[in-house]
């Protein structure tokens, strides 16, 4: 299970097997129940177009979308423009399963919506703009067979596949990923041990308390609540570091040629990271763990 504060965007590579779509489907019980004050915009889109009543609109829903969906479908559009699966999900939890199977303009114009977390859809006569906060989870395989890089498996893809099948997804947009996780099977060792892991109503507990300390901590902002949300001048505030983690820092930058949309977004994810622990001062510790997380920003991920 994940130990995430929305609206945090994550992309998860998963071997075949792994059961990705019961832990992704998780997201929203281990995710703090939304506040009155972020659900109110996505309760009024999500009546206004007949698809919610009162009650629906204050639940932690996942909307998922299909790799066939058209770019109308996922950011709005039309002659009179509708919101989209990111308007609709403004608050909650977008799940995109297999991205790069998605059409590449497709995934293209979710870019803007994902920095501003608004979209504006512009006609003759009239500007719309839908809010599109969500938390956006997306799966993919490691390849097409499912098993790059693995030693063990039936088969195996080349490097040359491997950079086709990756090529959907841009540099620019894979930037705007906060967290890259991989998932590697499960040896049957670790299967069939006695052993269970943290309970997702533990999770649940300690990612209530974060964002209890997130709430606090922007309580005098209109337009910011989470971590994720933080502009520069936030980011600088909030997410101070000690000389250690400076260096840290600076040697992840040079050598894995991170860009200053990483530079923040790692600092976002340790300051989160250490809201997890309730700690107040970010250390080396989450800095190392929130580079982890950058996993396909890594020289040589393909092997």
């Amino acid at each position: 299970m994940w130990n995430i504060t929305v609206p945090f965007i994550i992309l998860i590579t998963i071997f075949p097997y792994t059961n990705k779509i019961c832990n992704l489907l998780l997201c929203p019980f281990t995710v703090k129940t939304f506040s009155f004050k972020t659900s109110t915009k996505r309760l009024v889109i999500l009546v206004w177009i007949g698809l919610s009543t009162w009650y629906r609109g204050f639940q932690d829903d996942v909307t998922n979308g299909h790799h066939t969906i058209s770019n109308v479908a996922l950011v709005g559009g039309g002659s009179y423009p509708q919101p989209g699966e990111i308007s609709l999900s403004h608050n909650g939890v977008l799940f995109l399963d297999e991205l790069p199977e998605f059409k590449r303009e497709v995934l293209e114009v979710m870019r803007q919506p994902l920095e501003d977390r608004e979209v504006t859809i512009s006609r003759a006569k009239f500007t719309v703009t839908y809010p599109s906060s969500f938390m956006l989870v997306a799966s993919m395989n490691p390849s097409p067979s499912g098993y790059f890089n693995d030693p063990d498996a039936p088969v195996t893809s080349s490097p040359a596949e491997m950079q086709r099948y990756l090529s959907k997804i841009s540099g620019p947009l894979l930037d705007r990923i906060d967290i890259h996780i991989e998932v590697t099977p499960v040896p049957f060792e670790k299967l069939s041990e006695d052993r269970t892991g943290e309970s997702s109503v533990n999770i649940r507990k300690r990612v209530t308390a974060a964002r209890e300390r997130q709430t606090e901590r922007f309580a005098e902002s209109n337009s910011v609540h989470y971590n994720a949300q933080m502009n520069t001048k936030q980011i600088r505030k909030y997410c101070e570091l000690d000389e250690a983690s400076k260096g840290l820092l600076k040697t992840a930058m040079e050598r894995l040629n991170l860009s200053a949309r990483a530079y923040d977004r790692i600092l976002k994810v340790s300051r989160t990271i250490a809201d997890l622990e309730g700690v107040v001062t970010i250390n080396g510790s989450h800095i190392s763990e929130a580079i982890q997380y950058r996993s396909m920003d890594r020289e040589g991920w393909l092997g």
